[in-house]
C-alpha cells in the first residue's frame, strides 16, 4: 500500500494518522517532491478507475492560470490533462491510496481509508 500526500494536507495526515492506529503497512510518497510520471498517473487512473479531470484540484491557482475548467472532458483531452498533472503535480487530488488488491482510492474521508483497508 502506498499513500500520495502533501504533509502540510490536513486530509493527507488525518489519513496518516488512521492508517497508522490501524497498523497498515504502507509507504509515503510525497507526490509533490517525487513527482509521479505521466505513466504512473494514468496507472493510478486505472486503479481508482477514474479520469484525470476527475483527479484534478481546478481551485488551485495553476489550474486557473492553464484554464482547466474549459479544457474539454474527453478521450481525445485525457493525455492534456495527464500531462497538466504531471508537470503541476499540485493539482493532484490527495491523498491517493493504492490499495493492496490493485486498486485505489482517494482517501479525503476516514470512510476511504478505511475501505483501502479492507481491499
Amino acid at each position: 500500500m502506498e499513500i500520495w500526500i502533501n504533509p502540510a494536507c490536513s486530509k493527507c495526515r488525518s489519513a496518516v494518522d488512521l492508517l497508522d492506529a490501524e497498523g497498515a503497512d504502507y509507504t509515503v510518497r510525497r507526490y509533490l517532491e517525487d513527482v509521479p510520471s505521466p505513466d504512473e498517473i494514468r496507472a493510478v487512473l486505472g486503479r481508482l478507475g477514474l479520469e484525470p479531470w476527475d483527479i484534478t484540484r481546478t481551485q488551485e491557482a495553476a489550474a486557473k492560470e492553464l484554464g482547466l475548467k474549459d479544457w474539454p472532458r474527453d478521450a481525445d483531452s485525457r493525455e492534456r490533462w495527464v500531462t497538466a498533472l504531471a508537470e503541476h503535480p499540485k493539482l493532484i487530488q490527495r491523498p491517493i491510496i493504492t490499495a493492496d488488491d490493485g486498486t485505489a482510492v482517494v482517501g479525503r474521508t476516514d470512510e476511504a481509508v478505511r475501505d483501502a483497508l479492507s481491499r
